[in-house]
């Protein structure tokens, strides 16, 4: 009897485990391990497995990881302390996981210049399981240079802005810098780049901050787009999803997502010629949920499922120390 009732509450947890969705955010260690490797610049230029970096760029500019080789994993690493970009991707099939990525700041507060904590060109590109905060451009920006085509994906990460704890070069203590979570910047024309954002978590991109339409995800340009399984939490604007025009034609879908405490849920720009929104939670504090703007005209606007969300605290994951 006591072997069969071990091995039915065995089954009923197996079941449960199996049929909890994965939360948003990132999941177990992020950052080094037991004695990392202190180095102030990092450059890649052979395929293979680089791990447990402690990457101090001592206030340098530049790319601080520059990955000009295929064939790169780059892991269990911290990058930051600098005035330029965390990591520079101009490789294919690139993965950056278990990564922390700070403190990348440049110019003023007042007068900002983008220090981003991942860039670079399009390619087969994940970022998984990565901590980025405190820059003051975008988390991830895909292509400033506008000179290439490819896929990134980006899973299970924790995307946020916040007040700095302490003074840094050019910036003040409480205040808090960066422009968005993730921005996309494309070449005009031709195949369209893939973005897949999924069970990733992204907050604090709110006001008062160093630009105007402050968002989570600015999706604009040459990109079809699908975010799924995301948790948005105290922002201007979540999802800032752009049509046609001077930035470019965005197609977007958004599937299972849930946003609280925000201004704007999604803004629709531009007579957006693609925008499929299905199962959106929506939580407290959300003062409007769906907004056009520039034009009421949403051709192939699509919204279904909307439900109230569970309590945040049941879609994300606990932060990692």
């Amino acid at each position: 009897m006591k072997t069969t009732l071990t091995l039915t509450l065995l089954l009923i947890s197996a079941s449960f485990a199996a049929d909890t969705p994965n939360l948003a955010g990132t999941k177990g260690n992020v950052g080094t391990g037991e004695q990392p490797k202190l180095v102030h610049r990092l450059e890649i230029t052979k395929p293979g497995v680089y791990e447990n970096f402690r990457v101090d760029a001592q206030g340098k500019g530049g790319n601080i990881v520059k990955i000009t080789a295929d064939d790169v994993t780059l892991r269990n690493c911290e990058i930051f302390n600098g005035s330029g970009n965390g990591v520079g991707v101009f490789g294919e099939r690139v993965l950056i996981e278990n990564c922390r990525i700070h403190d990348l700041l440049s110019g003023t507060f007042e007068d900002q210049h983008d220090a981003h904590g991942i860039t670079g060109s399009w390619g087969d590109v994940t970022i998984r399981n990565c901590d980025i905060s405190h820059i003051s451009g975008d988390c991830v920006q895909f292509d400033p240079d506008r000179k290439s085509r490819g896929r990134v994906t980006i899973e299970h990460c924790h995307l946020w802005a916040g007040p700095l704890a302490e003074d840094g070069p050019g910036f003040k203590a409480g205040q808090n810098p960066g422009e968005n979570a993730f921005d996309s910047k494309t070449m005009p024309d031709g195949e369209r780049c893939q973005l897949i954002i999924r069970h990733c978590y992204m907050h604090g991109w709110s006001q008062p901050s160093q630009i105007q339409n402050r968002a989570a995800l600015n999706l604009k340009e040459h990109i079809h787009a699908v975010i799924s399984n995301c948790v948005f939490d105290d922002n201007e604007i979540a999802i800032r999803a752009r049509g046609p025009g001077g930035r470019g034609n965005a197609h977007v879908t958004i599937k299972d997502c849930a946003i609280f405490n925000t201004q704007i849920g999604v803004r629709a720009e531009d007579k957006i010629e693609q925008l499929k929104i299905s199962g959106m939670g929506w939580g407290p504090g959300v003062k409007s949920r769906i907004e056009r703007h520039n034009g009421k005209e949403l051709p192939g606007f699509e919204s279904n499922g909307d439900h109230d969300a569970a309590p945040i605290s049941e879609l994300i994951s606990k932060p990692t120390p």
